[in-house]
């Protein structure tokens, strides 16, 4: 059963969260230090005073009320979509899959814009994050998550239709693209997966480069990934109980994935970045959405990621995206007919540069049309 849902947040728990914001004690800093040790003290500060007086979560529940939003459950979990339809009769169906710590909020500001290119669009929350509610079963994994998406396209009853994702909505179309090939005609990544091939293949200086930046990343940025991986609960303690520590959590990311020349309000707004902060905040789903890396190391029983994907697969590189693979790479793993460089952007593609982010599936999906 699909069931409407519209998105309304208790007085309570909005009342409860000023006051926690109200009582955040904040930590010491080091003089004359800034992101280098996470964190900035004094941004944390500005930040949560705007999130305390200055923002305005209701005019945010509005503007996601806008679009249509459901509720359906399967394999047991609650799952929460977007179905925004097009006008055009002919209109090919779209789903399209965020990843941690994002949300369907990155998809606000390109839903209209795919609607209005002949898209009708499908933005499902990832079980166990947002609205989709906490995972209650061990065991969603990509894996999972992808099944319960084909069934979702299913149920809504479009029998052929496209799939595109970054983050966990990489590894989550991915698995579609392999497993539904009756019915997804194509993918479309911003974060494609690809294993090192043993034996050696020639790349470029930017490909060297690349990899460089990724050893880098893998090096300074991923220990969020270890805790998420290993720890999920212990640190769900720690987040669910604070929202600046949330706040913190999560927007470093958004600066450290962006192409943002080094503060996070340069890619983003104030609102965009607290709007999806909220979605965790208000659902209490940040120690489910963490346990997803958990799932991904201890739970899975399957086979890992597929060894070819045979569908026609559209690959957008946006310049600050942490995890850049060589093209070769790509290529052994995915049926790639579409490669764009983009000129600017980062992990969060939609949210960051949504025109660019809607041509390039234009483009790509036009030919399937």
């Amino acid at each position: 059963m699909i069931e409407p849902f519209e998105i309304r947040v208790d007085d309570a728990v909005l009342d409860d969260l000023r006051s926690r914001l109200t009582r955040t004690r904040f930590p010491d800093q080091i003089d004359g230090t800034g992101w280098e040790y996470g964190f900035p003290a004094d941004y944390l500060r500005d930040l949560v005073a705007y999130w305390r007086d200055d923002y305005d979560w209701r005019a945010a529940e509005a503007r996601l009320n806008e679009l249509p939003h459901f509720r359906t459950t399967i394999d047991g979990q609650s799952i929460h979509f977007i179905n925004a339809r097009s006008p055009d009769a002919e209109a090919l169906p779209l789903l399209i899959t965020h990843g941690w710590p994002g949300s369907v909020v990155e998809f606000l500001d390109v839903i209209p814009l795919l609607t209005a290119e002949g898209f009708h669009v499908v933005a499902p929350s990832l079980p166990g994050y947002g609205f989709s509610e906490p995972a209650g079963t061990e065991g969603w994994d990509p894996r999972r998550i992808a099944r319960a998406f084909v069934e979702l396209m299913h149920r809504l009853g479009y029998a052929r239709y496209v799939a595109q994702g970054g983050d966990w909505g990489a590894q989550v179309t991915t698995r579609i693209g392999a497993v539904d090939v009756e019915h997804c005609a194509a993918i479309h990544l911003n974060m494609p997966i690809a294993d090192r091939p043993d034996e050696e293949v020639p790349l470029t200086d930017d490909e060297m480069a690349d990899l460089a930046a990724m050893a880098h990343f893998r090096r300074e940025e991923s220990g969020y990934a270890q805790e998420q991986g290993t720890k999920p609960q212990t640190l769900g303690v720690a987040l669910n109980d604070s929202p600046a520590g949330l706040l913190a959590w999560i927007v470093e990311k958004f600066r450290t994935w962006s192409d943002c020349d080094g503060h996070p309000e340069n890619a983003f707004t104030r609102d965009q970045l607290i709007t999806n902060v909220m979605t965790y905040w208000v659902t209490q789903t940040i120690t489910s959405s963490v346990r997803l890396y958990w799932e991904l190391q201890h739970t899975s029983s399957e086979p890992g990621t597929p060894e070819f994907v045979g569908v026609p697969t559209g690959i957008a590189r946006y310049p600050k995206e942490p995890i850049r693979l060589p093209r070769a790479w790509v290529e052994r793993r995915y049926n790639v007919t579409h490669w764009a460089e983009m000129p600017r952007g980062g992990h969060f593609a939609a949210m960051e540069q949504p025109e660019l982010f809607v041509d390039d599936l234009r483009t790509f999906f036009r030919a399937l049309r």
